[in-house]
């Protein structure tokens, strides 16, 4: 039930945050000789004028095919680390964590590079009608059978470099704050404290890896326009900073943190929710894992150590 709980929060989170994580790619990749859009509101205006309040959803269906395989790693790396490394300290948070999120990139990875090929479609100076992709099972067909397993897994070093620290960070950041808040089982404002704290974690997760994920953004998206213009990521690097300066780590930054707590609280209120009515308490009282499940991102949060320790 705990599964499927973090399963249905994930997707909750999924639906609220992937708007905030359309626009970020599109300000990420776009041109800086001719921009698209002037900023992140701007970069909304022009999507939903554009191509509709659907056009923020385009990509969607990749995280979301993905969420139940990121789940079930991170809840079963995570904890079973925890348990393997014994005392629940804030460096084992972190090092459960890390792991956690290295190894969950199998699945984010060919997940997100779906996601930003699917986003950036219809998007660039010559805009057409016909569109490339079906879906992102389509979208990774193609790009499976164009460039083979190597294509598939496009950004996957730049994935590792920010989910391993990304997910450490998290997991870091939300047992202190916890702690910090002293979230007890018979809190009242248990549920408003966590949702609080995992708001707060994953902005602390981004903040700490965001240049990373500029650098893997324009990575996976680069070719979509048929040429390719980066041949490593230290070459994108370069590029990036000889182009925009080192205020390009910082584009689209804005929805990112606007997407952030949203999404995390969104994903806490959910698993509450479906684990309350699950095991009828219906009022007082927290669920033994409130664990949200990361968006085209990355983000999950842990609690059963502090409150109620259970067999994942």
């Amino acid at each position: 039930m705990d599964f499927l709980a973090g399963c249905i929060g994930g997707a909750a989170g999924v639906l609220v945050g992937h708007p905030f994580d359309t626009v970020k790619v599109r300000l990420q990749v776009q041109s800086v000789d001719k921009p698209l859009y002037r900023g992140t509101f701007h970069c909304f205006q022009s999507i939903i004028r554009q191509e509709s309040m659907m056009g923020l959803y385009k990509g969607v269906g990749s995280p979301m095919m993905g969420l139940t395989f990121i789940n079930a790693i991170v809840f079963g790396v995570q904890g079973n680390t925890m348990r393997k490394l014994g005392a629940d300290t804030p460096t084992n948070q972190f090092l459960a964590g890390a792991a956690a999120g290295a190894i969950q990139c199998v699945i984010c990875c060919p997940m997100e590079l779906a996601k930003t090929r699917m986003q950036m479609q219809g998007t660039g100076e010559k805009k057409s009608s016909r569109k490339m992709y079906k879906n992102s099972l389509d979208c990774l067909a193609r790009i499976y059978r164009r460039e083979g397993l190597r294509g598939v897994n496009r950004g996957m070093v730049t994935t590792l470099i920010r989910e391993t620290p990304g997910f450490g960070v998290y997991f870091l950041a939300y047992d202190v704050l916890t702690r910090a808040l002293g979230c007890e089982p018979d809190d009242r404002y248990m549920i408003p404290k966590l949702l609080f704290a995992g708001g707060m974690a994953g902005i602390a997760s981004w903040l700490s890896t965001y240049p990373v994920d500029v650098i893997k953004s324009r990575l996976q998206a680069d070719g979509v326009g048929g040429e390719r213009q980066y041949s490593s990521i230290a070459d994108c690097v370069r590029q990036s900073v000889r182009r925009e300066g080192y205020m390009v780590f910082t584009r689209g930054l804005t929805s990112t943190l606007l997407r952030a707590f949203p999404v995390n609280a969104a994903t806490f209120a959910t698993v509450t929710l479906v684990l309350m009515y699950a095991r009828g308490e219906g009022g007082a009282g927290v669920p033994q894992d409130c664990e949200p499940a990361p968006p085209p991102g990355h983000h999950a949060a842990q609690l059963q150590q502090q409150v109620q320790p259970t067999s994942l």
